[in-house]
């Protein structure tokens, strides 16, 4: 899977928890600070992203990423192992 395709999934997973229109969700939005999430959608998009992509994510970890991109990388990291 490429890049493109994850970064596409991503905005849709994104789009559909915060219920927002995915053509507004740039690829340098932050979560929290551009698209509104709180804490309990952060938590729900980690699991959104999980069934999406059907992986496990390290939670830690995976609250570190902040913006669409960083969560495109983090999770391309699982395919391109």
């Amino acid at each position: 899977m490429d890049n493109k395709q994850i970064q596409d999934r991503v905005k849709k997973v994104i789009a559909n928890v915060l219920k927002t229109d995915v053509s507004t969700i740039s690829d340098d939005a932050n979560f929290i600070f551009d698209l509104g999430a709180d804490s309990m959608q952060s938590m729900e998009l980690i699991a959104a992203f999980e069934e999406e992509f059907d992986i496990e994510m390290d939670e830690d970890k995976a609250l570190e990423v902040q913006t669409v991109s960083d969560a495109v990388t983090f999770i391309s990291g699982y395919f391109n192992k």
